[in-house]
């Protein structure tokens, strides 16, 4: 499960999100779908798949309970799990919405139109979960020295109370 955890939402974040028209057309530059929604869908839908029986008996007043794994009528509890997900996700897109609509009365929800035109990730400064060369450039006049090599270590010399030696 926390492989899984992991590198799914990596996946969707990194490949699936640029290919994908509906995942681009949100406006994430935290990742915040990829690592709540996806993790806490697949998290729910693998927790049914693997619930244990004698851990379901001291937690659920129901007997016979177990996951997909364990064969029996386990396949009802990734059913169960996946109904739970899905409500969880229309409760919040109606929760949301209500507060978007009420919060759009008080405050202006989006950026201004030539904030949007230069791109969100330009006004941010930076790309959620970027790795250098996708994304946030490697500076070394925000992230120190971080290798042997010194030869910009006169021009940037380190700042705080620690000191690369």
């Amino acid at each position: 499960m926390g492989v899984m955890s992991g590198s799914v939402p990596w996946f969707t974040m990194m490949i699936v999100d640029k290919t994908w028209k509906l995942l681009s057309a949100v406006d994430d530059t935290l990742g915040v779908v990829h690592t709540h929604a996806v993790v806490g869908f697949l998290g729910g839908v693998l927790t049914g798949l693997f619930a244990e029986p004698e851990l379901c008996a001291l937690f659920l007043p129901v007997t016979n309970s177990c996951g997909g794994m364990y064969g029996g009528s386990g396949g009802m509890q990734i059913l169960k799990q996946i109904v739970g997900a899905l409500f969880v996700i229309g409760w919040n897109i109606v929760v949301t919405s209500i507060i978007c609509l009420v919060l759009r009365c008080i405050v202006q929800l989006c950026m201004p139109e030539e904030q949007l035109l230069i791109g969100d990730d330009a006004v941010h400064g930076e790309e959620a979960y970027a790795l250098w060369g996708d994304g946030e450039k490697y500076d070394v006049t925000r992230h120190e020295l971080c290798s042997d090599d010194m030869s910009h270590a006169q021009k940037y010399p380190p700042s705080g109370a620690t000191q690369v030696v």
